[in-house]
């Protein structure tokens, strides 16, 4: 079973290398982020032409999340839409199903910049509550990937980023958020890529500008942790890194694990 996080910068912008990537790779589930579209524009009916149909979770022009299954195979049974903790947030962040006896979760983890904002203490904020989700979900003991653009790079280490130093003040390496997703990891996930990968710089996004894709200089923030049932079904994970170098791509990579079919 391969599962795949792909965050698109818009599914209606990537639709064409969403459909090539579902032809060529052929996933089991897919978790999108930053569809940004509202549920109605959801382009469901091309993914349907494509061999996929799904759930999503819709914002017009912001966030948004999905997860696609193939037709033909085991639907995604939605649990949960919105994460759990505050009535009041209106960002389309969080979609949870069931796919074929595995929970998966599709997490678009808010960016935060910039630091000393409300936009950060909104981060820190969301993902307290992720971290009181995650461990209802773990007490279910069940097999789950909790996969999605995190939006935390986990160390200073070149194997996480290209430049601690260029990325020191953002958001994303902050020792807030750090410490946020340790605790998260430190109830019992297993983080897949470096589980399969626990040496070497593994790159998820490349920004746009500066010519970062041609220089490598990414860094590692889509993440797929496995709860325990979930690791000691794990096969594999990694990234389907050329297809960032493809026109008109999404600045992230397709990240994924791959799950041995046994439940």
């Amino acid at each position: 079973m391969k599962i795949v996080t792909y965050n698109l910068n818009g599914v209606r912008a990537r639709l064409p290398r969403l459909v090539e990537y579902l032809a060529e790779e052929k996933p089991d589930a897919v978790c999108l982020q930053e569809i940004k579209c509202a549920d109605e524009a959801f382009p469901i009916e091309d993914l349907r032409a494509a061999g996929y149909d799904g759930a999503w979770h819709g914002q017009k022009g912001f966030n948004g999340v999905a997860i696609l299954t193939p037709v033909g195979g085991p639907k995604p049974e939605v649990r949960r839409i919105g994460l759990p903790g505050d009535p009041d947030d209106t960002h389309s962040r969080y979609i949870e199903a069931e796919v074929d006896g595995v929970v998966i979760g599709s997490i678009y983890l808010p960016n935060g910049n910039p630091v000393g904002t409300e936009k950060f203490a909104y981060k820190l904020a969301w993902m307290d509550r992720l971290r009181a989700h995650a461990l209802e979900l773990l007490a279910e003991e069940k097999p789950t990937v909790l996969a999605g653009d995190w939006n935390v790079i986990p160390t200073d280490h070149p194997d996480d980023v290209f430049s601690a130093r260029a990325m020191a003040h953002d958001a994303l390496m902050q020792p807030e958020s750090r410490a946020a997703f340790r605790t998260i990891l430190n109830q019992g996930w297993t983080d897949a890529i470096r589980a399969r990968h626990p040496d070497g710089p593994v790159y998820t996004f490349w920004d746009y500008t500066a010519g970062a894709w041609q220089r490598d200089a990414g860094f590692r923030i889509d993440h797929l942790l496995l709860s325990p049932l979930a690791a000691d079904r794990l096969l594999d994970a990694g990234v389907d890194k050329a297809y960032r170098g493809r026109e008109k791509a999404s600045d992230h990579a397709p990240t994924w694990v791959e799950l041995d079919g046994g439940r």
